[in-house]
């Protein structure tokens, strides 16, 4: 049976791998976690694991859903054992690692944990073989507890004094208790731990950051990490949608205006340059900003002072900028749609983030929390994903990435619900309810092989490879628009596309109605 371990809150991972492996070596058990108590949103979280599945490291456990859990919080310091014919729902069930089908907990004990006197949270015990913590006794339980009790506290104080000697750590530790830290930029691949360091590296300064990806990777989620990690955190982070800001429009919502600029111009008004003064103005999509926007943006970040249309007055302001785009804009520069000085201007330390596909088992984590909240929307028991549906999801190349997994995962959810029934003790999410992934005309999104010299010849003979590539976008944005009865917006949303790009996509291709 293989085992993972993970942490979080500041406890050291080395410290906790250690302390759970103790304790399964005392009691013979399948599984052991370490839940933390969040008294503010009455969540428990995972703070190391070990003997979970990796999907098991992306759920929360609200206590309100989980009574077996809530009835743990609320038992004395010897804890609970539950019988093996106990009719309360259990969380772990399908979640045990190493199984070759998804199998039910029949054992399963547990106990509160202090600290400092107050309740930190809870240690659980499970096994798939009933009876198995028969000679487990009340006198065992409790040196269990006194042994983790005592780790959580030695670790809790390593960190204290960690915490004292880097501002930065502190930052990072409040972040990871928010629900930031809880989407898409959680994982343990290479890909996204390299750039969590570079994030975490570049936050504390005033540098300037352009954020690269494609679509649905998370930039968002970037950029506000990067505010609540910097010293602007106190202060406002204000957003500006690029691709929804037409030139008419621009002067004002960047700048603002004074009374009478213009037409409908009946009050003064701030911009958001105005609004984030002292905090971080993200530019969202600033790759689809017209050259006359790219002109006005680039004075302001030069000079630092913007003056309202129709004022005289000169106002300095205090901001950081951080830029978003899922277009290539060294190649934009190249082709004349982007000014090389603001490019220079905005890209003084790039981030690239990783699409979904290069990181690896990332993507069963992040299910696992997609599924919770699922789980809790639908009222169902457990939502597990069956080892083909594990398989299944690693194997796709997914092009709309984290937003696209988690509009499959909400599907899937909601067609095994129906299939299954909300009171069943779980429901399996299998390959058939997590359905296929969006293909044009009929082409599956995921890179294949080359046919070899023959498909050349015939490439070489046929259209040239934009106007094939306009062709299959046109196909399949015309099916999608026929599933959505040509409801643009809904199409949209399927497609993990944002809709002012989706809307100049049809017009581009001659599909916009008129």
């Amino acid at each position: 049976m293989t085992s993972n371990v993970s942490a979080h809150a500041g406890l050291d991972r080395d410290r906790l791998a250690p302390l759970l492996a103790a304790v399964r070596g005392m009691v013979s058990c399948d599984a052991a976690a370490l839940l933390r108590l969040e008294p503010e949103t009455g969540v428990l979280r995972p703070v190391a694991v070990d003997g979970l599945s990796e999907e098991a490291l992306g759920r929360v456990f609200p206590v309100a859903a989980h009574p077996r859990l809530a009835q743990l919080l609320a038992s004395d310091g010897e804890g609970l054992r539950f019988a093996a014919d106990c009719g309360l729902p259990d969380p772990y069930d399908g979640l045990v690692d190493g199984q070759p089908d998804i199998l039910p907990v029949h054992d399963c004990m547990g106990a509160p944990l202090q600290l400092g006197g107050r309740l930190w949270g809870l240690l659980t015990l499970d096994a798939l073989q009933p009876g198995a913590f028969d000679r487990v006794t009340p006198a065992q339980r409790q040196a269990l507890v006194a042994l983790v009790q005592e780790g959580i506290e030695a670790a809790h104080t390593i960190h204290q004094l960690a915490e004292q000697a880097s501002r930065e750590q502190a930052r990072l530790q409040a972040l990871q208790s928010s629900a930031l830290a809880r989407r898409a930029l959680g994982g343990q691949s290479p890909a996204m731990q390299a750039l969590l360091r570079e994030l975490d590296l570049v936050a504390g300064s005033a540098l300037t950051v352009l954020i690269l990806g494609e679509t649905g990777v998370g930039k968002e989620l970037v950029a506000q990490r990067l505010h609540a990690l910097s010293e602007r955190r106190e202060r406002p982070l204000v957003q500006v949608n690029c691709a929804a800001l037409p030139d008419t429009l621009a002067d004002s919502e960047l700048f603002g205006h004074r009374r009478g600029a213009f037409t409908g111009a009946l009050q003064d008004r701030a911009g958001r340059f105005e609004l984030a003064d002292g905090g971080t103005l993200f530019l969202d999509e600033v790759g689809e900003l017209t050259l006359p926007v790219q002109a006005k943006l680039l004075r302001v970040l030069q000079s630092g002072e913007v003056q309202r249309p129709g004022s005289d007055r000169l106002l300095k302001v205090d901001v950081r900028v951080l830029a978003a785009t899922n277009r290539d804009l060294a190649a934009e520069v190249a082709a004349g749609r982007f000014r090389a000085d603001l490019y220079h201007r905005l890209s003084v330390y790039p981030l690239r983030v990783p699409p979904l596909r290069e990181r690896g088992r990332d993507v069963l984590a992040l299910a696992g929390g997609f599924l919770e909240e699922n789980q809790h929307r639908l009222g169902a028991r457990n939502l597990r994903l069956s080892p083909a549906a594990k398989a299944w999801l690693q194997q796709q190349a997914w092009p709309g990435n984290v937003r696209e997994l988690e509009h499959v995962i909400s599907r899937a959810a909601l067609r095994a619900v129906a299939e299954q029934g909300r009171t069943a003790r779980w429901v399996g999410i299998e390959p058939r309810h997590l359905g296929d992934l969006p293909t044009l005309a009929g082409l599956p999104l995921s890179p294949a092989p080359l046919a070899g010299p023959a498909w050349a010849d015939e490439a070489a003979a046929g259209p040239s490879l934009r106007e094939a590539t306009d062709a299959f976008q046109r196909q399949w944005l015309q099916a999608l628009l026929a599933r959505h009865g040509g409801v643009a917006a809904a199409a949209a949303r399927e497609a993990g596309m944002d809709r002012s790009n989706f809307h100049r996509l049809l017009r581009r291709l001659g599909l916009a109605q008129r």
